[in-house]
């Protein structure tokens, strides 16, 4: 873990109210060095009523002297320190690629990221768009002189030598389509993924307990429960995060009624604003912890549920077609942009997360089996039947 002496201001991102997610204005960024001298992270959290997961940027050192940074986060003058250290050892940052189109969270910081390091080229995944409208990317903050389209082939590009990757998509989702792109770093042997791919931890990620609150609050049976701050308590708040995050509302927790909840929030011993007055919407039934077990599946290789229910399963030949792609190149890490990093996985391992796209069944809404319980996607399911009326075609 990389520190340094802060100072007033230094994690302020007063950009914030264009995507209003937690922790609004204020944000810490943990550098950690991955592979001494070659590869560093630069965590930081975002999320929505305490819901908070790790975002990530990774940033590579050239054989040739300068810096490849992949997937900017929100570049505080923090962040920007923590760079320009990095800098000064191996050399300006060169390149930096936004490897996505429909992640918002990694799109609206690249533009503003781009802007701080003024000689950099900068490359963005194809299709890109913006909603409601399509907007021009320099009205995003994107340099216009200086913004390029990844190109189909690798080889087109200035890093080639030491990069290859591979784009996923388009996949029609009617309104906008779905593209992602996955990196190899050859020397490192690191695969480099944005949200297609990740693994999820027992405990709590580093830069996500560096704030305990979110964790504490979660871990609570009911408003009424007390806000302790132990390792048990804290890995308890993050399974039930990481289990709210994927799945919205799983088949073990219920959302009481509203007289209910104002009900609590009075008989509640914090009711400060940082603790939302009291309010506390949830209420876990035994045996939720099994759902996070069965999601995060012993730490391996996983696609989010969002994904595999919503998107892949309306791409499945294009999916599998990137994904063994990518199983054939030669590497022993995977660094995704959420939850754990590094996650040693060989190519064999990254591609048995694919397999449920192998396995198609007509009775699923889906259209595939998959390794988790049907029941805590029918939220899910809720928003497939809701958003195909309107917006996505259905599963192939």
């Amino acid at each position: 873990m990389d520190t340094l002496e802060l100072k007033r201001g230094d994690r302020d991102w007063p950009l914030w109210p264009i995507v209003p997610n937690y922790p609004y204005g204020r944000r810490r960024t943990l550098r950690r060095e991955i592979v001494p001298g070659k590869l560093s992270t630069f965590d930081q959290v975002l999320g929505s009523f305490y819901v908070v997961v790790p975002i990530r940027m990774t940033v590579l050192m050239l054989a040739a002297g300068g810096l490849f940074v992949f997937s900017p986060v929100s570049p505080t003058r923090e962040c920007v320190r923590l760079v320009r250290e990095l800098e000064a050892t191996h050399g300006p940052v060169k390149y930096v690629v936004l490897p996505t189109v429909t992640g918002v969270e990694h799109k609206y910081f690249a533009g503003p990221f781009a802007q701080k390091f003024k000689s950099a080229q900068v490359y963005v995944a194809p299709n890109q768009w913006s909603f409601p409208i399509d907007l021009p990317m320099s009205w995003l903050g994107f340099p216009a002189k200086r913004t390029h389209i990844l190109p189909a082939e690798s080889s087109q590009t200035p890093f080639y030598d030491e990069f290859d990757y591979a784009i996923v998509g388009p996949i029609d989702l009617s309104v906008k389509p779905y593209t992602e792109v996955a990196f190899l770093h050859r020397e490192t042997r690191s695969l480099l993924a944005v949200d297609t791919i990740l693994s999820i931890p027992t405990d709590p990620p580093e830069v996500v307990a560096q704030d305990p609150f979110p964790l504490m609050f979660h871990a609570r049976d009911s408003a009424t429960d007390p806000l302790l701050d132990t390792p048990e308590t804290l890995r308890k708040g993050w399974a039930r995060i990481a289990v709210f995050t994927f799945y919205f509302q799983p088949e073990r927790l219920e959302v009481p009624k509203i007289g209910t909840v104002f009900q609590n929030a009075r008989q509640a011993s914090d009711r400060t604003k940082k603790n939302y007055f009291g309010l506390y919407p949830f209420q876990w039934q035994a045996g939720w912890y099994d759902s996070f077990e069965q999601l995060r599946q012993e730490g391996r290789l996983i696609v989010a549920p969002i994904l595999q229910t919503l998107i892949f399963n309306r791409g499945p030949d294009a999916v599998l077609k990137w994904a063994d792609t990518i199983a054939g190149w030669d590497f022993e890490q995977v660094l995704p942009c959420h939850y754990s990093d590094p996650v040693n996985a060989t190519p064999a391992e990254f591609r048995r997360a694919f397999d449920f796209l192998e396995r198609p069944n007509q009775q699923s809404w889906t259209g595939f089996d998959h390794a988790v319980p049907m029941a805590d996607l029918e939220t899910l399911g809720q928003i497939d039947r809701r958003l195909e009326k309107r917006v996505l075609p259905p599963p192939r």
